[in-house]
């Protein structure tokens, strides 16, 4: 029945600064750009190797996302990596702070957070 995650939609409080992050920072590609007049907002599509893809969206005056505490509701989006430590390094080159590495302690595997420029909660997840 279902087959795979599709999109993940964000919303952003700065859309420049988000669209930065995610494209430069993170390396994610830009599928399309598209400024909706009528909203007053840009719907930007981003393509993850596997072919999942992150719709990032600028709502004028959105609230803010209850983070901490965690409140209900989706609680973080996670990204596959081969080499965790790696991708660690590049974020902290680019400023973004990243919690200590920790394992897993049903799978094994290692994995961490970091936030996005609006602190949403976003983590690596070693899968190699």
């Amino acid at each position: 029945m279902l087959k795979g995650i599709h999109h993940v939609a964000i919303i952003c409080g700065d859309y420049p600064r988000s669209k930065a992050f995610y494209t430069q920072v993170l390396g994610l590609k830009i599928i399309a750009e598209n400024y909706r007049q009528a909203r007053d907002s840009y719907k930007l599509d981003l393509a993850l190797p596997d072919g999942s893809q992150i719709e990032l969206f600028s709502f004028n005056a959105a609230p803010s996302r209850p983070s901490f505490p965690e409140a209900q509701g989706l609680r973080h989006l996670a990204f596959k990596v081969d080499d965790i430590k790696q991708v660690v390094q590049h974020l902290q080159q680019h400023g973004v702070e990243v919690e200590p590495i920790r394992v897993d302690e049903y799978t094994n595997k290692q994995y961490t957070f970091f936030s996005d420029p609006d602190g949403l909660p976003l983590e690596l997840y070693q899968t190699a």
